[in-house]
């Protein structure tokens, strides 16, 4: 109870000390510091901080016709691109909470997290335009808007909605929530963690101390925006009056072009995507020599610990990249590596962003430098919980500290370096993939009587799910027809990259599944 009360006071101490903060409204500052100077670009087209400001007013205007009002919590359903963009700021202007919807998700996968948080409005793109369908057959009370761009004439449109001509906010209120973005613990219960206007304030001046803000700086976004890895670059590009060069998706070869030829500061990657753009950089041969040009100054690499050879390749190029550490609650990065650091701590997350702190504990109690536990934080830039969660909330904090559940040690001059993820988490291609979800689908099907999901190493995504099944007496299935029917369960990069019939799975005495011995079952499967 003392702990609790404890926790309690420090949340409610910080929540109180950023409730006392307003700023102007970060992108209408961008616009009249820097009206002209590029805001947002993609290979088609590139609007100023001033033409941002107004698309994104407009948008605003059109959002409150179709009465959308301060707390209004509203999904977001739509391809990377400048709308999409516009219509995070228009959330903002009107005090709305954005609901941004993993595009690699089902309707069935979405129309939970829609439910789950009690979602006001689902705006989407043309291209999801099917899913939305699907969404609204499941959710026929959910209103629903399409967002529109002609780029003939720069035209942003909610469906032909008129503007209302009612008044937009003018500063921000760090104690806000901007965002509700889904992720999901060991358990694979997905949870919205909630994210502030303070956390994206406060990381975005940890990063700019650590890896340097200069006036010409370029960042190239081609993680999802949906991720908060993506979201927080759009809000450090109005922060900083940075310009964002945007990619719908991930393509090597047209990223490279840009890297090479466009001016590039910065660029975040998760590991598979740095593979690929150097495999694509050494087949342009001479033309490219296998390296970047020295305006590329850093390439932050997240998505879980990165391969030392692949580091080490890197160094050989004088490619400055910066690992970091992070997750959704912490708003993207926790600690960097500083680029002077690249070589000198090769494998390293590097130290905590000036707003974090970081300890390794175990058993509630901290450890010493080299010894390795569990990664806590704490800080403004960290979450202060999740929507519609209390329990949840309540579990993730010790003291004040957040818990991640993931595993590391400090070295003696305070450099983290992580070993493994969450204990049963799959990191692939940079997503998350949580086994009890897969395995909560799997056991859906009626010829299955057991199931256990694990990871294993794959060569294109660094690890991959294979699952493991007991059929029940006297079912029959083969590998294709499990396959077939998670495919409509679950999004494509959460299916088993096998699947193996076992006659047992492992268990404790209580009953417990141990998927750390589920690999061991390979030789008999």
């Amino acid at each position: 109870m003392m702990k609790q009360r404890s926790l309690d006071t420090a949340m409610s101490i910080q929540n109180n000390q950023q409730s006392q903060i307003s700023l102007p409204d970060w992108l209408s500052r961008a616009a009249a510091n820097y009206p002209q100077r590029i805001a947002l670009q993609d290979r088609a087209e590139y609007w100023s901080f001033a033409e941002l400001d107004q698309r994104a007013a407009r948008l605003a205007r059109q959002l409150a016709t179709a009465g959308v009002r301060e707390g209004d919590r509203v999904a977001l359903l739509a391809a990377n691109g400048l709308p999409y963009a516009a219509c995070v700021h228009a959330l903002t202007r009107l005090g709305a909470v954005l609901l941004p919807l993993n595009l690699r998700l089902t309707a069935s996968e979405l129309c939970w997290q829609l439910t789950d948080v009690r979602a006001t409005l689902l705006i989407h793109d043309g291209a999801q335009a099917t899913t939305a369908a699907a969404i609204a057959a499941q959710l026929p009370a959910l209103r629903r808007a399409t967002l529109a761009h002609e780029a003939a004439n720069g035209e942003l449109t909610l469906d032909t909605l008129a503007e209302a001509n009612s008044p937009l906010r003018s500063e921000i209120d760090l104690a806000a929530t901007q965002a509700i973005m889904y992720t999901s613990g060991t358990t694979g219960q997905p949870k919205g963690a909630l994210i502030t206007y303070g956390m994206h304030w406060w990381n975005a001046t940890g990063s700019a101390l650590n890896l340097g803000l200069r006036p010409d700086d370029c960042w190239l976004a081609c993680l999802p925006l949906f991720h908060i890895g993506g979201l927080s670059i759009l809000m450090r590009s109005v922060i900083y009056g940075m310009r964002v060069l945007m990619f719908e998706r991930f393509d090597a070869a047209a990223i490279n072009d840009a890297l090479l030829h466009e001016q590039v500061s910065g660029i975040s990657v998760v590991t598979v995507m740095l593979q690929r753009l150097l495999a694509d950089l050494d087949a342009r041969g001479d033309d490219a020599g296998g390296r970047y040009p020295s305006t590329l100054r850093c390439v932050l690499l997240g998505g879980g610990p990165a391969p030392r050879p692949l580091l080490e390749d890197c160094a050989r190029r004088q490619l400055p990249v910066a690992q970091t550490y992070g997750l959704t609650e912490s708003c993207s990065q926790a600690t960097t590596l500083s680029p002077e650091d690249a070589l000198r701590k090769l494998g390293s997350a590097g130290r905590p962003l000036l707003p974090v702190q970081v300890r390794i504990v175990e058993e509630g109690q901290a450890l010493p430098a080299g010894e390795a536990g569990e990664i806590m934080l704490r800080g403004p830039t960290i979450t202060p919980g999740y929507a519609e969660r209390p329990q949840e909330t309540r579990r993730a904090f010790h003291d004040g500290w957040f818990a991640t559940g993931d595993f590391g040690y400090l070295d003696e001059d305070g450099y983290l370096y992580v070993l493994d993820r969450r204990s049963d988490l799959i990191i692939s291609g940079g997503e998350n993939v949580y086994p009890a979800e897969i395995e909560a689908a799997l056991l859906g099907h009626s010829a299955v009587a057991e199931a256990g999901v694990c990871g294993a190493p794959d060569k294109r995504w660094g690890q991959a799910p294979i699952a493991f099944v007991v059929l029940g007496e006297g079912q029959r299935a083969s590998e294709q027809d499990i396959l077939a029917y998670l495919a409509r369960q679950l999004a494509r990069y959460k299916l088993p990259r096998a699947v193996h019939f076992v006659q047992q799975l492992p268990r404790t005495a209580s009953g417990k599944l141990m998927r750390r011995e589920l690999p061991a079952l390979l030789s008999n499967s």
